[in-house]
């Protein structure tokens, strides 16, 4: 459900981008350098009209995007005669752009990099001599301009794709190997808390026995030491055990090992990779019991996946305070920016549970929800 509420904003950010840029195409023909050129003897409206034709479609580009670009491409055609070709084949060129996000890779492979590159070069060369754009441009020129526009923006929309698919493959292997790492750690962890604390309590059930009738004094200090240490182990151990719980795949946010508070610059290094900018506060004198600091460090890493999954690039704060007894975290997104995918990347929906069931094994609370500024704020406060 926040998923789909999260998507649903996104799309109609992304929608008004759009149509901000279809406003600015329509607006384009009235330019001067264009102005010059199109439509000799052509009347006005007519001109209007076919520039609102090409301009109009690119307002839900991103939602439809096969339609709206083979209707521009046909408007662009037709605008040929009516000297409006180089506006409305770079109209065209935008609404191919998601189209080549979604087309598998071409069958020549790296020569869309080849095709690129000549595109591009055959666009500068075009604009800088002018041919295009001013009186005596033929129409064969512009037919020529419009086709490497398109070649170029096809072959940067490809780059995008299979530099995502090559990420996204990079954080499948890693959190394979995470996930052992994982449970490696898991494993210590619990043999440190089982073998020390269990010793420690049987060394003083051993004394309370030995001086229970002679020093009760002694025997009731034992006793108390047995307590403070059964329930800093079964705090340690309940927090291992909400780790555990991912095997199920209920847990699929975290794919790496977790340390410590010590250890977040190198979550925003990864998030930064991710294309989040994260500015990093934190206020902690004494860093926190273990297990609260892992669950600190593990709501802090699986807020900036999902704000690196569904917002990126976009502008993250991340505060961290140890103060009075309790850790807070909060975890500030800024929304995802123009310039961002179609959509958000899917996920499985249940990351937010995994942070709330981590806050409340110590005793806290999370919230998360719209930021009052945009985006999408995740604050937690775990006592100890």
């Amino acid at each position: 459900m926040l998923s789909a509420f999260r998507k649903a904003s996104a799309v109609r950010q992304l929608i008004a981008v759009d149509a901000a840029a279809a406003v600015g195409t329509a607006l384009l023909p009235v330019l001067s350098p264009l102005r010059r050129q199109a439509g000799d003897g052509v009347p006005g409206w007519v001109l209007w009209a076919a520039a609102v034709a090409v301009a109009a479609p690119l307002v839900v580009r991103r939602i439809r995007p096969w339609p709206v670009f083979l209707t521009v491409l046909a408007v662009a055609v037709a605008s040929i005669p009516l000297g409006l070709a180089p506006t409305a084949f770079l109209a065209a060129a935008f609404a191919a752009y998601p189209v080549a996000l979604l087309t598998g890779p071409p069958p020549f492979g790296r020569g869309a990099s080849v095709i690129g590159g000549t595109s591009t070069a055959g666009v500068v060369l075009l604009t800088v001599g002018g041919s295009p754009h001013y009186p005596g441009g033929t129409q064969a020129v512009q037919v020529l301009f419009g086709v490497l526009v398109l070649g170029a923006t096809w072959a940067a929309g490809l780059a995008v794709r299979e530099r995502r698919e090559g990420v996204r493959r990079t954080i499948e292997q890693a959190g394979e190997r995470a996930r052992r790492e994982e449970r490696l750690r898991i494993a210590r962890d619990i043999h440190d808390v089982v073998t020390h604390s269990v010793g420690l309590i049987a060394v003083k059930a051993g004394i309370a026995n030995h001086v229970a009738a002679t020093r009760p004094e002694e025997a009731g200090l034992a006793l108390t030491a047995i307590e403070e240490i059964s329930r800093k182990a079964l705090s340690d151990l309940r927090a291992t055990l909400v780790v555990l719980r991912g095997e199920d795949g209920s847990d699929e946010g975290d794919l790496r090992p977790a340390r410590g508070l010590a250890d977040l610059p190198e979550l925003v290094r990864a998030a930064e990779l991710a294309g989040v900018r994260v500015e990093l506060t934190t206020r902690c004198a004494v860093e926190p019991p273990g297990g609260v600091a892992l669950a600190g460090y593990r709501i802090v890493q699986e807020a900036l996946t999902n704000t690196a999954k569904h917002a990126a690039p976009t502008r993250c704060r991340v505060r961290v305070v140890a103060a009075d007894g309790g850790l807070t975290v909060e975890v500030a997104d800024d929304g995802p920016s123009g310039g961002g995918p179609a959509g958000p990347v899917p996920g499985s929906g249940l990351g937010l549970l995994g942070m709330r069931e981590r806050a409340h094994a110590h005793g806290g609370t999370l919230t998360a929800g719209p930021g009052d500024g945009g985006g999408w704020t995740v604050r937690a406060v775990l006592p100890y």
